[in-house]
């Protein structure tokens, strides 16, 4: 066994340590009753971005999805392609009807740094799956074209947030659960060079530091 995995293997006793013992078990009631999370966060796959490490989430306080660059598609029908992402969006809203979506984007993001230099793409598949977000490249390069490359992957981080969002509004199930329920939709933008977390307020289509 490698130093990687053996390192993974001691902290999976560190977590039975924590969340098994007798007299306090979450998962033995987590087990028994099923999962009701509040939360469904919508995440990138980027090993520095983990939602509950970020949030201090208890197991069973979020229900997560994360894939590259954290994006939302658009709805489609489901004779195109496989739908993961979507399929867990509805999973979360229908069967286990989630109070909040949140989408956390993040700074350095590695699929917005492919989204906004598609020439040095490697692989067949993140390119594609990038294409979701070329609005937010488009508004980036004709808004803020001869800026330097960090503040326009910045800009295009948080603009391709804004396109997930405006894309969760294309499911008919999440329109009906804002609607009837009152279901919040919330865009998160994490800083990890500084620490800080922005919100994106709907209204005004700009984001604002959260002061916690």
């Amino acid at each position: 066994m490698n130093k990687a995995i053996f390192r993974l293997m001691v902290g999976f006793r560190r977590f039975r340590e924590k969340y098994y013992v007798p007299e306090h078990s979450i998962y033995q009631r987590l087990a028994s009753s099923g999962q009701t999370p509040k939360t469904l966060l919508i995440g990138c796959s980027d090993s520095r971005v983990d939602p509950a490490i970020l949030t201090g989430a208890a197991p069973g306080e979020l229900f997560v999805v994360r894939n590259v660059a954290n994006l939302v598609p658009p709805c489609a029908t489901v004779t195109n392609g496989f739908h993961g992402t979507s399929s867990a969006i509805e999973f979360a809203v229908m069967n286990l009807k989630v109070d909040n979506v949140i989408v956390l984007g993040h700074r350095q993001c590695g699929g917005v740094r492919a989204l906004m230099q598609p020439s040095e793409t490697t692989g067949q598949f993140i390119g594609s799956w990038i294409k979701i977000a070329d609005d937010a490249r488009t508004k980036v390069l004709a808004e803020a074209g001869d800026a330097d490359d960090e503040t326009k992957w910045r800009m295009a981080e948080m603009e391709s947030l804004k396109v997930s969002i405006r894309n969760l509004h294309t499911f008919p199930f999440v329109q009906e659960a804002i609607k009837s329920r009152g279901m919040n939709v919330i865009g998160i933008y994490f800083d990890l060079e500084r620490g800080q977390l922005w919100e994106l307020d709907n209204e005004l289509g700009a984001f604002r530091q959260l002061e916690i």
